[in-house]
Formats: structure tokens, C-alpha cells, sequence
């Protein structure tokens, strides 16, 4: 091969056929920002191609070598594209978190796994391969971030209505059901702030999501860091609306939650997970027995009164929960002050402890692969729950559903938001976050989706015009 030739690179991010998931509104679909990095680290003599199946299906694109991401429920149609090259002696190149916790799979099905964060690999990859001497598995390593380059937003499909960056990766928490301190590390590392800020200079959209897991860490300096973007966003006059997501002491520091709000934050995802003490320590989750489950409310209200909007997240079937249990966290959500609710079934991810005890315990009921992969979403029962049986959770499912995700319910979140944040737009993003988990869950009824369009009118996208077919 003329190392000298211009090479094609055809990238690929693929979409579940099992469920449409957040790719059921135009503006739940976010881009795939690690293949945005990957086209960053690629030489210019590079010819780059995204294919990216939240608008577009697969159609086959000639290539030189072919990069994949997949999620665990997107990895079966990863498979399958993956498939459609390598029958071609197309090399292929696996990445992203279900081929970095199951590699010894993921390597029946492509030519080369990378693991890890690409970063420290990329480029030993295409330079192996212009050498012609491809290895079957690259392990990242875990870097400072210093030196990593922006991602290559300009790639992204341009229907795109909300953008992604990140500012850190890494948990020092070590959650039994997440799988972020496996694959980042449990050391917590920073951007430098003038890239974050350079890069967001370049996002055509207005509105963006930091996809840190927790973009105000748990230490003085994280926050520090934090602060230091909110305030170079104002100083800059980066005018973009945005959410995040942090850990319940995002509350803690009023100085960074005024920053945050003038620096456009609508919208805070916080992993609440249960309101029992008990279930929070059968999944180790420090950051909430830390806060005190009595104290949710309160804190709720201090975020809220700088404006900003509190999406709170919950699980069923922890290993304390029973069919009472369920009930009274519907009823715990649905008495609560927060604003947008995303509720899911306890899913045991591969790279987790959970995913480890649920095999070990013979507890995982789809393990049918790798086609079951795509009931690894969160929203079906692929385990036997401890105290309560399967139908009984698919149940309460959908009970819960029926109680928590209607029209004229939301629409009373969406004013008690606007009370308690005195910020429209903070009261908008909520309800239209609630409107997309509404839309998920009732993916298969459209009769119940809740279209933004006919209730915003010009203030919010046209999503009945802009359904994934």
C-alpha cells in the first residue's frame, strides 16, 4: 500500500432495530461524540465518512478501514454492519464501552478490538495498518486529557439539534450497577478550560450537553474546574442553552450553581436511584448516603431556585426492592419537587459488578447473545428480580408508567417547574425531557406521545415532522 495515498476511514455509529429509544424525538438524539474524537486524532491524508444510523440506515460505503462505536444495546446491529465489511476482507475496527468489557465476544465478529479510551491507541492503529500489520486487540490506557484534541463536530450529521463535549472523565465512586470507573478510571481528570471554551466556539448548535458524569467531580479543584468554564462561557459571551449531569452534591455550592445558570444550564440530571437507605447501600451509592435521603427535597429546592431544573433519575428492582416498594417510590416521585423524571429497570450492563453477581447468582434471563444484547436498554426485565418475580416487575412497570407519563400530568410538573425556577426555559426543557421519556416508553403507541410542536408551537422543533423512520 502507498502510505502516501489518501485512505478512506468509513466511521459507523449504529442504532438498535429492537427499540428506537431516545431516537424517538429529533431533539433526544445526541451525536456520537467519541467517533467526532477519533476523526480528530485521524491524519489528514484521511479521507473520513460518518455513517450515522440515528437519521440514516445502513448503506454499504466503500472503505480502506472502517471504524465502529456501539453501545451493549446496539452492539447486535453493530455486528451485523461489521459483517457486511469484513465479508469484503474490510479490516474493522471495534471501540466503545460493550467491546471494551466483553473483547473476547466482540472479537467473533471484527477484525481488530479497541478498548479503553482511544486517545493513547488511534494512531498506533493506522499506523499498523498502514504497515499492513494490524493486530487483533489495541488497550488504551488512561491519559491526561490535556493534550487531547477537540472532536471534529464539523462530521456530524446536520440535522443534529442538540451538540455534545466533554470536560472530564473518570468516578471516584464506584456505583455496583455503572460501569464509568471500569472504563474511565477512578481517578477524576480535567480538560484545560481555554480548549472546552475553544471547542465550544466551534458547535453550531445552540443548545449542547456536557456528557461528563459529573461535571462538578467531588472535590474543591473539580469544582474549581467547573466554575472556571461556567465563568470563561460568560466572559467569552458563549451564548448556548445546555444540560448536565452531576451527583446530588451539585447542590452544595451556591457559587457554581449562579454561575452555571448565567452560563445557560436548564437542566441538571441527578442520579437519585431510590429514596431508601437501604437500597442505596445494596448498590453502593456513597454520593446519596452521604447527602441523606431526607434531605433530596431540600436540595432540589436550591438548585431549582438558581433556575435551574432537576431531572431525577430512578431504578426498580434493586435487590431490597418489593412490589410495595416499587409502589411507594412512584408515589415518592409523584410527591416530590422534581421536575423531569426518567425511571428504568435494573439492568446489569457487562463491566459491572452487578452484571458479574447477576451471572455469577444465574439471575440474567436474556442471555440469549448476542441477539439479547438489545434488550439491554433499561426498559425491559432481563433478570430475576430478588423479591419480587418478573411479572410482577413488568407489571409494576407498566404501572408506574401509566401513573407517572401522561399529558395533563406533565403539564403541572412543567407550571410547578416554572414556579420554582422562575425560568421558562428551565420549565420547557424539563417538560420537554418528560415528553421524550414519555415518547420512549410508549414507543409502540404513538396514540400517547406527547407532540412538543402542538403544545410550544414556534418555540419548540417540529417532532411530528421529524420522527427516525
Amino acid at each position: 500500500m502507498n502510505v502516501n495515498q489518501t485512505k478512506k476511514l468509513v466511521l459507523i455509529n449504529p442504532r438498535s432495530r429492537h427499540r428506537i429509544g431516545f431516537l424517538v424525538d429529533r431533539e433526544s438524539k445526541y451525536p456520537p461524540l467519541g467517533l467526532g474524537i477519533i476523526a480528530a486524532l485521524t491524519p489528514a491524508d484521511w479521507e473520513i465518512k460518518l455513517i450515522d444510523e440515528n437519521f440514516d440506515d445502513f448503506v454499504f460505503e466503500d472503505a480502506d478501514l472502517v471504524g465502529i462505536t456501539s453501545f451493549t444495546s446496539t452492539i447486535t446491529r453493530a455486528y451485523e454492519i461489521a459483517k457486511e465489511y469484513t465479508s469484503k476482507k474490510i479490516p474493522v475496527v471495534l471501540g466503545g464501552i460493550h467491546a471494551s468489557m466483553m473483547p473476547e465476544e466482540a472479537a467473533n465478529y471484527v477484525d481488530v478490538i479497541a478498548t479503553g479510551e482511544a486517545e493513547s491507541i488511534w494512531l498506533e492503529i493506522i499506523n499498523d495498518f498502514n504497515k499492513g500489520q494490524l493486530k487483533k486487540r489495541y488497550n488504551g490506557t488512561l491519559m491526561p486529557m490535556g493534550e487531547f484534541p477537540s472532536a471534529r463536530h464539523d462530521i456530524f450529521h446536520k440535522d443534529y439539534m442538540i451538540d455534545s463535549i466533554q470536560t472530564t472523565r473518570g468516578c471516584p465512586m464506584q456505583c455496583e450497577f455503572c460501569s464509568v470507573h471500569y472504563f474511565n478510571g477512578s481517578a477524576y481528570r480535567t480538560r484545560p478550560v481555554e480548549k472546552v471554551l475553544d471547542e465550544l466556539e466551534t458547535m453550531q448548535a445552540d443548545r449542547f450537553f456536557f456528557v461528563d458524569d459529573n461535571i462538578v467531580g467531588y472535590s474543591k479543584k473539580a469544582r474549581d474546574h467547573a466554575k472556571a468554564i461556567f465563568r470563561g462561557m460568560i466572559d467569552r459571551g458563549i451564548k448556548k442553552d445546555w444540560f448536565c449531569q452531576a451527583s446530588i452534591n451539585f447542590g452544595d455550592d451556591e457559587e457554581l450553581l449562579d454561575l452555571a445558570s448565567e452560563a445557560g444550564c436548564r437542566l441538571v440530571l441527578i442520579g437519585v436511584e431510590s429514596e431508601k437507605t437501604d437500597a442505596l447501600q445494596s448498590m453502593n451509592k456513597r454520593s446519596n448516603l452521604k447527602a441523606g435521603v431526607d434531605n433530596y427535597q431540600q436540595i432540589f429546592s436550591v438548585i431549582q431556585k438558581h433556575g435551574i431544573s432537576v431531572l431525577g433519575t430512578f431504578i426498580f428492582a434493586l435487590d431490597t426492592d418489593s412490589v410495595q416498594d416499587i409502589r411507594n417510590r412512584v408515589d415518592y416521585i409523584i410527591n416530590s419537587n422534581i421536575d423531569a423524571i426518567q425511571v428504568s429497570v435494573l439492568t446489569p450492563f457487562p463491566g459491572t459488578k452487578t452484571y458479574e453477581d447477576f451471572k455469577k447468582e444465574d439471575r440474567l434471563t436474556a442471555i440469549n447473545y448476542p441477539e439479547d444484547w438489545e434488550k439491554y436498554w433499561g426498559g425491559e426485565v432481563v433478570i430475576k428480580p430478588n423479591k419480587l418475580t418478573a411479572e410482577e416487575l413488568l407489571n409494576e412497570w407498566n404501572r408506574s408508567a401509566e401513573k407517572l407519563y401522561y399529558t395533563k400530568r406533565l403539564m403541572k410538573m412543567m407550571r410547578q417547574t416554572l414556579k420554582t425556577t422562575n425560568n421558562a426555559k428551565a420549565a420547557i426543557w424539563a417538560f420537554s425531557a418528560n415528553a421524550h421519556y414519555n415518547n420512549m416508553v410508549y414507543e409502540t403507541e404513538p396514540e400517547k406521545h406527547i407532540k412538543l410542536s402542538k403544545i410550544f408551537g414556534g418555540v419548540a422543533p417540529d417532532y411530528e415532522n421529524n420522527k427516525t423512520t
